[in-house]
């Protein structure tokens, strides 16, 4: 049986788009979901975000399942918590978020996360991208906050 495809949240979306990136979430699959509480979030953004994802053959927007009582507990946002119900009621699906909250939620639930850097990290690792460093150096122009030491890790991992 096919794995569920990966459920992204706005973080990933926004950056992503803000560094022409977009594509870089396919590194999670070849299809993605994303709930309508995002798109929402996305939308009102009004910075072209919502557009590039909606114009994405590869991104299909799904509505989200209520949300568990455990996972309601967790008092996310819509977004997050759209995403992490989506992930709980299909098993298997990879959730692609940011919020460190929201990963610590998914970690205690069970559900397996990458974030913005993962995906940057793994287009690396399958010669996806030439270059990790100047990805993340472009994320953090884009207004992406990433700790000095957590990027030197990050890199060390790909041998940059």
């Amino acid at each position: 049986m096919a794995e569920p495809p990966p459920v992204v949240n706005a973080s990933p979306i926004i950056l992503l788009h803000r560094i022409d990136a977009l594509a870089l979430l396919r590194t999670a699959g070849d299809a993605l979901v994303v709930p309508e509480a995002v798109m929402s979030e996305l939308s009102a953004k009004e910075d072209g975000a919502a557009r590039a994802a909606v114009s994405a053959s590869w991104l299909s927007v799904v509505a989200a399942p209520p949300p568990s009582p455990t996972l309601q507990a967790f008092d996310l946002g819509a977004g997050e918590t759209a995403v992490l119900a989506w992930a709980e009621a299909h098993s298997g699906t990879v959730a692609i978020l940011d919020d460190r909250a929201a990963r610590d939620a998914a970690s205690e639930l069970g559900v397996g996360v990458r974030g913005t850097i993962g995906l940057v990290l793994l287009a690396k690792q399958r010669g996806q991208i030439r270059s990790a460093r100047s990805i993340l150096e472009d994320l953090q122009r884009s207004g992406m906050y990433l700790a000095r030491q957590l990027v030197e890790d990050a890199l060390k991992l790909v041998g940059e």
